[in-house]
């Protein structure tokens, strides 16, 4: 095996091929092991949520941005609440202050038939 092919001379050591693949193997094994898979987590509200409830999920939110994760608030429309969008994005606006020291917005709000949707991720 070549350690150093540009040094003068050329340094080479023999070594036990089995060995070596065991040992890179493993290398790749424990880097796995040590990466973190970010996931998207789901908070869905209404327009007219009541300010328990809100805070509620607020919390719930801030615990997923501390374990690393990235959150997607919905903000789902019924019947008569289509024609207040404005409420819609009142709420994600102040979604989006009150988490603005832990969290940036990955994605702007934008409605897809009778939804609304913000995705905020961990600074």
């Amino acid at each position: 095996m070549e350690v150093s092919p540009n040094a003068e001379p050329p340094v080479c050591k023999i070594t036990d091929l089995g060995k070596l693949k065991y040992q890179s193997q493993k290398k790749a094994a424990e880097a796995r092991k040590k990466q973190k898979t970010v996931e998207i987590k789901e908070i869905k509200m209404r327009p007219n949520i009541d300010t328990h409830d809100y805070e509620v999920k607020l919390k719930a939110a801030r615990r997923f941005f501390e374990a690393g994760d990235k959150v997607k608030v919905t903000l789902r429309f019924r019947g008569r609440e289509m024609a207040h969008m404005e409420l819609g994005m009142k709420l994600l606006n102040r979604v989006r202050e009150e988490v603005e020291e832990i969290a940036k917005v990955e994605a702007e709000p934008k409605l897809e038939g009778r939804q609304m949707m913000m995705v905020l991720a961990p600074r």
